[in-house]
């Protein structure tokens, strides 16, 4: 079985899954969706509004705002498989409980040990700190690089960045504030995805620090 198929049989099986309370509210499952072969994962916590309705994740404002922001490094969201935490809505869009995410956990470990992506991009705090069993907050883990090592056997490297929800709420373009570091932190992203298609496997160079605000 390729691996979209696999994904398909296993996103038909989430979609009647109730093994948390998230299923009494939902609208619909978001499982996942993009390039089942791609080598770049993003990862964030759960779906919103728009996301609940449509079936599909980060097609809300949020979700515009990271096609902006991969784009602005040449990155297609065709090209990329994007995912997260829990597949239904949290009410009132608050975080999910740590028993939801453990429910969940086992549908992602799916995603991921089928897709086996040698970068993984997680987005806000919720996915970060679950994935790599760390409590610091996003401020201090973005821009950085871990080892992350899953249970099917395959490694990766894993930057947080902030999620685009924080950058609708903090817009500003000033040096050094989100959306700048943000933009340094995704060039990086793609700096060291290009170095592993180029067969070097070490981590890039920081990105240079520099003007985003014409890109997202």
């Amino acid at each position: 079985m390729d691996r979209a198929a696999e994904l398909f049989t296993h996103q038909q099986a989430a979609e009647v899954c109730k093994s948390c309370r998230l299923c009494q509210t939902r609208t619909k499952v978001v499982y996942g969706e993009g390039n089942p072969n791609t080598d770049l994962m993003f990862i964030g916590e759960g779906p919103g509004r728009d996301e609940d309705l449509s079936g599909r994740p980060f097609v809300g404002l949020a979700g515009q705002l990271l096609d902006q922001i991969i784009g602005a490094v040449q990155i297609s969201r065709e090209s990329v498989y994007i995912a997260n935490m829990v597949k239904c809505r949290p009410p009132n869009n608050r975080n999910p409980e740590p028993d939801e995410v453990a429910a969940c956990r086992p549908w992602l470990d799916q995603q991921l040990s089928i897709i086996r992506p040698k970068v993984i991009v997680t987005l806000g705090n919720v996915p970060t700190q679950y994935l790599m069993n760390i409590r610091q907050g996003i401020t201090r883990t973005r821009g950085n690089w871990y080892d992350f090592h899953h249970s099917s056997g395959f490694t990766a490297h894993l930057m947080p960045i902030y999620h685009p929800a924080f950058l609708l709420r903090n817009p500003t373009r000033q040096v050094g504030g989100p959306k700048s570091l943000t933009w340094r932190d995704i060039k990086e992203v793609k700096a060291t995805l290009d170095r592993f298609r180029q067969g070097e496997m070490e981590a890039a160079a920081p990105a240079a620090e520099e003007d985003q605000g014409r890109l997202f």
